[in-house]
């Protein structure tokens, strides 16, 4: 299953994947990519019933940046959120992997001075040290490959300040149809990125199971929330 910046399951056809180069490189290994941002929105919009721009101003709301806020967004895709977000804040940076997706968002953003897109992965952020003060990943965990996302969040940790604030994002189905929809394109996902560490592919994508890695890199105050339409949320803060 794909799930970026936009709170629903990608058909597995919108997807590839990239096999890892060495074993020990976490920077070529992207795990799963979304390459079709047309056909991934119209997609988005078709399993949302027109909510998608909901989820996105619920979520831009929920992080309550301040006004003149430098924000970035990880696993970016179309550069939805982003675009909302930089209608709130002082800059947005947007980071993909996918160079289709990266292309779309920046040719999409051009009437938003503030809002900018670049090619990048969430374990190797090609940003500087301390300079965001709220980092956001919707949907985007599950698609990092399991033995990397330790290092994605503390990428995280890195470029956020102290003080800055953290949301992660993932599908929480609660209508049994879309629970087994779900499943089955979770199930694809997983093996993409080798997690193989949840019988049930719905818990693949609990964003619950990291709670504990975010306290361990160090963030404070990590707590639980829901948002509709059927997604849920970490928010935690950098000391």
């Amino acid at each position: 299953m794909a799930l970026v910046g936009g709170g629903i399951p990608a058909d597995p056809e919108l997807m590839s994947g990239n096999e890892p180069q060495s074993a020990t490189d976490s920077h070529t290994d992207v795990g799963v990519l979304l390459t079709q941002p047309r056909r991934y929105r119209a997609f988005k919009s078709a399993f949302l019933l027109g909510r998608a721009g909901r989820l996105n101003a619920r979520l831009a709301a929920l992080t309550d940046p301040a006004p003149g806020a430098d924000v970035v967004d990880i696993g970016c895709g179309p550069g939805d959120l982003a675009r909302v977000l930089a209608r709130r804040v002082g800059r947005v940076t947007g980071v993909d992997p996918s160079p289709q997706m990266i292309d779309y968002a920046n040719a999409r953003s051009r009437d938003l001075a503030n809002c900018r897109f670049e090619l990048g992965t969430a374990q190797a952020l090609p940003l500087p040290d301390t300079s965001a003060d709220l980092v956001t990943s919707t949907f985007v965990m599950h698609h990092i490959p399991a033995a990397h996302r330790g290092d994605a969040v503390a990428q995280m940790f890195r470029v956020l300040r102290p003080g800055g604030r953290l949301l992660l994002a993932d599908t929480h189905p609660t209508d049994p149809l879309l629970s087994a929809a779900v499943r089955v394109m979770a199930r694809f996902a997983a093996h993409r990125t080798r997690d193989t560490a949840h019988d049930d592919p719905l818990a693949a994508i609990d964003i619950r199971r990291y709670r504990d890695l975010l306290c361990a890199t160090g963030f404070e105050d990590v707590r639980f929330v829901t948002v509709r339409p059927a997604t849920a949320v970490l928010l935690a803060t950098k000391p």
